[in-house]
């Protein structure tokens, strides 16, 4: 089976500016989990809480190190995961662009 999670926006303190130390910032974090279905489910509901919740209460100074601790937070929480990919944007840092940092890992 495979949860897909697509653009879970949300106002988070993570950067190095000090604006962005300051005030939150919309980030949007967009994941896909793959993982063994044997009559045991995510619930794809407290899953979005909890990446939501660990990074307001974190304040990550880099989107590599935040993303880093979700796929370690979710592993633990989730150890049916299989496969994982985690893509973080702060869609008003620039101008002109979305900058992103993403990664997958397979476990």
């Amino acid at each position: 089976m495979k949860i897909h999670i697509e653009e879970l926006c949300f106002k988070c303190i993570i950067g190095l500016l000090e604006t962005e130390r300051h005030t939150p910032q919309e980030v949007i974090v967009n994941l896909e989990l793959d993982y063994d279905y044997k009559n045991e489910f995510i619930n794809y509901a407290e899953l979005c809480a909890q990446v939501q919740t660990h990074l307001k209460e974190e304040k990550y100074e880099l989107i590599e190190t935040a993303l880093d601790a979700l796929f370690s937070l979710i592993y633990e929480r989730y150890p049916l995961t299989k496969c994982l990919y985690i893509k973080i944007t702060k869609p008003d840092i620039l101008e002109n662009c979305r900058v992103s940092v993403s990664n997958i890992k397979v476990y």
